[in-house]
């Protein structure tokens, strides 16, 4: 089996990829769980896992050209009673990361800027990166022509409100410019996630777009929510149908396959997984938390309740380092703050159900 250097990025080309967790199981023997990724404790739901290896008898067609009907279930999800309406602002990607890259490649050139948080997920930040944007810090007065939230923020669990998100975008976005929110983790925070999303507020993106032409992209990864991170499966709600196009004209044809559409189109009917969803990973972060900190209680541990994942700030980039190199050693490898972040004193977990922890508990003990 091949090995990695826990020192270095593993297979990641430090050079030319960004760095992301969730490769360190492939090279494990005593494999047990994936701590270091964001995805949900209840795994594939059964719903889509099934609809995705019925599909594999297809596999020898071309997939829909128009994504359908994975694109109006996903839109019926998102907008159960106006989704007939709503529906030629959406499009499907590649993963989240796949139309991250066509919003910006299509964005006014000039500055861009990330969200309030001390750190953010890195994508935006590459993309505009490889496209010749000026990177402006969070903490500059200055507008930028491209900006770029991650709302609730991955890794640091910070969170806006829907005035808090309108008036950071009225502060921070040029007049014409672009602003992309990603929502990826809103739909974890309760049965009423749609009305604190943006999703929910099409008035609002449209005017500003008709009085400042201010063009709002709401940004979804599904992988994580749906734990399927090896079909790749994003979204992006679009302020006009014109904007859909614009994506569509850039995006390379097919570029959903047909085992992840049937996932898709399965999965958004799925109410007893959301269900539990909603009602068990609060109480297992808790848990988490309490147990950790009965060990620790020096480290600081951030988010909202209602997130997937745990920021922890231990204080100490020697206690960080020990924690992730024992982790990874019992099987339960973690996100480290340091590779992609530059917080070294800082790992991120994942809720996880209990037997899980309990493996993850023991290695800390070690520390």
């Amino acid at each position: 089996m091949p090995t990695t250097n826990t020192e270095s990025n593993g297979p990641w080309d430090s050079k030319l990829q960004q760095f992301h967790g969730g490769q360190d199981w492939a090279y494990l023997d005593n494999f047990v769980e994936d701590f270091s990724v964001t995805t949900n404790a209840f795994g594939m739901p059964e719903s889509g896992k099934l609809a995705a290896v019925e599909s594999v008898q297809h596999g020898h067609h071309y997939p829909p050209a128009d994504q359908e009907p994975a694109k109006t279930s996903l839109a019926r999800f998102m907008w159960p009673a106006t989704f007939e309406t709503e529906h030629d602002r959406l499009i499907l990607g590649n993963g989240a990361s796949e139309l991250i890259d066509l919003v910006i490649r299509m964005a006014p050139a000039g500055t861009w800027k990330p969200g309030p948080f001390r750190t953010q997920y890195k994508e935006y930040e590459r993309s505009a990166r490889n496209n010749s944007f000026e990177l402006l810090p969070s903490d500059t007065a200055d507008k930028a022509n491209v900006a770029c939230l991650v709302n609730p923020c991955n890794p640091t669990g910070d969170y806006l409100n829907l005035p808090e998100l309108k008036q950071w975008i009225s502060d921070n976005v040029l007049p014409g410019g672009y602003v992309l929110i990603d929502e990826s983790m809103q739909p974890w925070h309760s049965p009423e996630f749609r009305d604190h999303s943006l999703v929910s507020q099409r008035e609002y993106i449209q005017s500003l777009y008709r009085e400042k032409e201010i063009s709002v992209f709401v940004m979804h990864s599904w992988t994580k929510l749906w734990c399927c991170t090896g079909l790749r499966l994003g979204s992006v709600v679009c302020p006009t149908a014109d904007h859909m196009r614009a994506i569509k004209k850039l995006q390379v044809p097919w570029s959903v396959n047909t085992v992840a559409l049937a996932f898709l189109n399965a999965v958004v009917s799925d109410q007893v997984y959301l269900r539990k969803t909603w009602q068990m990973i609060p109480v297992w972060r808790r848990q988490t938390i309490s147990r950790i900190a009965e060990l620790f209680p020096e480290w600081k541990f951030h988010g909202h309740s209602f997130l997937s994942w745990i920021w922890i700030d231990t204080g100490s980039e020697d206690t960080a380092q020990k924690a992730v190199d024992r982790a990874r050693a019992a099987g339960v490898p973690v996100r480290s703050g340091r590779p992609g972040y530059s917080l070294p004193t800082f790992i991120r977990i994942a809720v996880r159900e209990p037997s899980k922890v309990d493996v993850l508990v023991e290695a800390l003990k070690s520390i």
